[in-house]
């Protein structure tokens, strides 16, 4: 059975984190409406051997949020302001969906503090109709300012047991969200998929882009896209699994990261 424990905290300057294990430096950021205890399989898993800080972004969990309308470069800022109040000048970074947004905007904004970036289940350039969708989200979000569970759940998650276990923890995240932050972040995830997207042929660190075959949004075609075009990307994907793939697949999840932590930097 998923266990996703709450984790204690430490608290700083309107930041929220949770750190185990020790080495260099691995931060999480998870995606919107989730809290930093969506990585448990992976702190569990990584904190072996890295020193491994799992965050709350912005008004989710512990962290204190953004003003309203901020954009991602905003929450791009407020990583590095992180990063300056642990005093850490460079990390491997690993961002889910939202925070695979804001680690393709961190590699691309300062290169030099990020070792190895990962995004997992990131978007890239939706088309039209998918933009369409996922602003009419951001729209009725904000319209009727509340957290919006069921939708999630649905696309998200599959109907195999693993998945129902992941999907209850995932209904509890979603559930402790403050409706303002979510509709910021979400108003920022739905309209920065393309912020950073020129970068990426610039990005010399070892840069993994994994996602679940049946993603429908964050696509294993995104996924195989950003790969071709960083000099040093590799695409992975897992099979039969969805978006929430690092709770439903944590055994491939964390293998592929293990894979990417040990590979070169410059």
């Amino acid at each position: 059975m998923l266990q996703c424990p709450d984790h204690p905290r430490r608290k700083a300057s309107g930041f929220a984190w949770h750190e185990a294990g020790e080495g260099d430096a691995l931060v999480l950021i998870h995606g919107v409406g989730l809290r930093l205890e969506a990585w448990s399989p992976q702190i569990a898993g990584l904190s072996a051997k890295r020193r491994v800080i799992a965050v709350d972004m912005p008004g989710h969990g512990e962290s204190a949020p953004l003003e309203k309308g901020n954009a991602l470069e905003a929450f791009v800022a407020w990583f590095f302001r992180f990063l300056d109040v642990l005093d850490l000048e460079t990390v491997d970074l690993a961002g889910h969906s939202m925070g695979a947004l804001i680690a393709g905007g961190a590699v691309a904004t300062a290169p030099q503090r990020i070792r190895r970036v990962a995004l997992l289940n990131g978007v890239y350039r939706r088309d039209d109709a998918a933009r369409a969708a996922v602003l009419a989200r951001a729209g009725a979000i904000e319209t009727h300012g509340t957290v919006d569970i069921e939708g999630p759940l649905a696309r998200w998650f599959g109907e195999d047991a693993t998945s129902q276990a992941a999907r209850e923890a995932t209904r509890g995240f979603l559930s402790r969200m403050d409706p303002q932050a979510y509709a910021t972040a979400y108003r920022a995830f739905a309209e920065g998929d393309a912020a950073y997207a020129d970068h990426w042929p610039d990005v010399q660190a070892p840069a993994l882009f994994l996602t679940g075959d049946g993603d429908p949004n964050s696509t294993p075609d995104m996924a195989r896209q950003m790969a071709a075009l960083a000099p040093r990307g590799v695409a992975r994907i897992i099979e039969g699994h969805r978006h929430m793939v690092n709770l439903t697949a944590p055994d491939a999840v964390n293998a592929s990261l293990a894979d990417w932590l040990e590979e070169e930097t410059a």
